[in-house]
């Protein structure tokens, strides 16, 4: 291609925060009407070099040309202008905001700068385009995280960029609302529009991307076009050497005469849910398995205290709770690790040192004082134990990637082992290595007796790393499987079969 063809060009950036290099002589081409994808691990740079482009980072050296122009002083105002769009993967909405007051923010309807009636046929027709189906009076405050990440992709696109800058915009979809986003790509491309593509999803960038660009420890290690590439040849250059792509053994599973540490019989709650019966043994991987929207969120906070029990009974290391506080679960050994980590599960003003400690200062803990010795030294451990890039106790979490922020955020919870550990999709955005990393986590905890509820829109995901799997839809169980047993293709058949039927959920039911 030529010169006169590249939308943006990144030539020998470099960038570094608190004295901490992050990218080194980043030299990339991005052609027009093409989709390049950037990957690497977390930490690779790949996010950072979206958000020079977009305008939120500024680079220490090197430039960057947006339609030949060389660009200085770049804002994400200065690059909207420019016609380059980003959506985030740390979502950037109002949350009191309605759909349509979020998709049109910045640029509605107005007239000598009042606003007038518009946007909802502008919204209609912009729907027709990405097939969506938002409700456009919805408040995002209300909506799903699937469903914001929605919103975010709609008003990149509401504002006709001529680049777009997708970071990680399948993480929360299920394969259904992916499918949906790459056709929207397709369509984009065909009319003109530069993608630029950070995912760690390799299946979808071998499917949707024309070139592809792999990034390791802040450098581009090379630039190739993807027709001949292989998930394995795109992992063995991020990791810098051959690697296998496997899942880890899991323990034996607990036998059945072995109590539960919690059980849930025929349960309702304030969020929805109806008719939930499900039990969890010490030493057990248990799956729920479904699309998203089944309920399998609302799961996870009930068990923890977050939302209220209706009726039916909940049983937690052989007691009946009535009323359960979130502060009442974690005393009791229940532990959460929530699908937004960001809003719901570090504290990004603070360092790695009090997010990890936050969950266990009583046994840091003297008179109200906080041993800091010690509390540095259990730190110190669980970075070392999850490899947390920077390997620092004080290091500041916010500036963290994606997946080092996740390990954080388990290292929280693993720094006491608790009885009954609930993760909500653990590694949603985070890169191959961490991936890898974090279901050794999760087996090295069944292993040692804690209880897991694992819940992922990734269904492969939950099927292989669940001894047992709970199938469900609109808020009810209505399954539950053997996953030694279970394939995806089977998975999926059971749930759309289920969609839309008169449920009868029992305990014990196999597919």
């Amino acid at each position: 291609m030529t010169a006169s063809e590249v939308a943006v060009r990144v030539k020998g950036v470099a960038k570094s925060f608190g004295g901490t290099r992050i990218l080194n002589d980043i030299t990339i081409d991005f052609y027009k009407g093409t989709v390049h994808a950037l990957v690497g691990e977390n930490g690779a740079g790949k996010s950072s070099v979206g958000k020079i482009i977009g305008g939120y980072y500024s680079a220490d050296e090197g430039t960057l040309e947006i339609e030949g122009d060389t660009v200085t002083r770049f804002s994400p105002r200065d690059a909207l202008k420019r016609g380059v769009a980003m959506i985030h993967q740390e979502l950037q909405l109002v949350p009191e905001l309605t759909v349509l007051q979020n998709v049109f923010l910045g640029q509605e309807t107005n007239r000598a700068g009042v606003l007038v009636k518009g946007d909802l046929s502008r919204f209609k027709t912009l729907e027709q385009t990405c097939e969506f189906g938002l409700d456009p009076n919805a408040k995002v405050a209300s909506l799903r995280i699937a469903e914001r990440q929605k919103v975010e992709i709609m008003r990149a696109v509401a504002r006709e960029a001529n680049v777009i800058i997708m970071d990680e915009p399948t993480s929360s979809l299920t394969e259904d609302e992916a499918d949906r986003l790459h056709g929207l790509i397709a369509r984009l491309k065909s009319r003109g529009t530069t993608i630029i593509y950070v995912s760690h999803f390799l299946d979808h960038i071998l499917s949707t991307c024309d070139r592809v660009t792999v990034m390791r420890d802040g450098e581009v290690i090379r630039t190739d076009a993807i027709a001949g590439e292989t998930k394995q040849s795109l992992v063995d250059s991020m990791l810098g050497k051959a690697s296998e792509i496997s899942w880890p053994q899991l323990p034996p599973a607990p036998a059945d005469s072995v109590p539960p540490i919690a059980e849930m019989r025929e349960v309702a709650t304030t969020s929805g849910l109806s008719n939930i019966s499900l039990s969890i043994r010490p030493g057990e991987i248990v799956g729920l398995i479904g699309l998203v929207g089944a309920g399998r969120t609302e799961v996870g906070r009930a068990l923890f205290g977050a939302d209220r029990l209706l009726w039916g009974t909940y049983v937690l290391d052989g007691d009946v709770q009535k009323n359960l506080t979130i502060h009442q679960a974690v005393k009791k050994g229940v532990a959460l690790v929530p699908e937004d980590r960001r809003k719901e599960g570090l504290v990004l003003s603070q360092t790695t040192r009090p997010n990890v400690s936050l969950a266990s200062l009583e046994q840091i803990s003297r008179m109200g004082v906080v041993n800091r010795r010690r509390e540095r030294d259990r730190v110190a451990k669980m970075i070392d134990h999850f490899g947390i890039v920077p390997g620092k106790v004080d290091g500041e979490v916010a500036f963290y990637s994606g997946g080092n922020q996740q390990k954080v955020l388990l290292s929280k919870w693993a720094v006491e082992r608790p009885k009954l550990l609930i993760l909500d999709e653990p590694s949603r955005g985070v890169d191959i290595g961490a991936r890898q990393r974090i279901h050794e986590f999760i087996v090295e905890m069944a292993a040692a007796g804690v209880g897991v509820l694992l819940i992922s829109s990734e269904l492969e995901e939950v099927i292989n790393l669940s001894h047992r799997g709970y199938l469900m839809s609109e808020g009810q169980i209505f399954a539950q499987a053997d996953c030694r047993e279970l394939t995806v293709q089977d998975a999926l058949k059971h749930i759309f079969r289920q969609q839309g039927q008169e449920k009868h959920p029992k305990e014990g039911i196999a597919v």
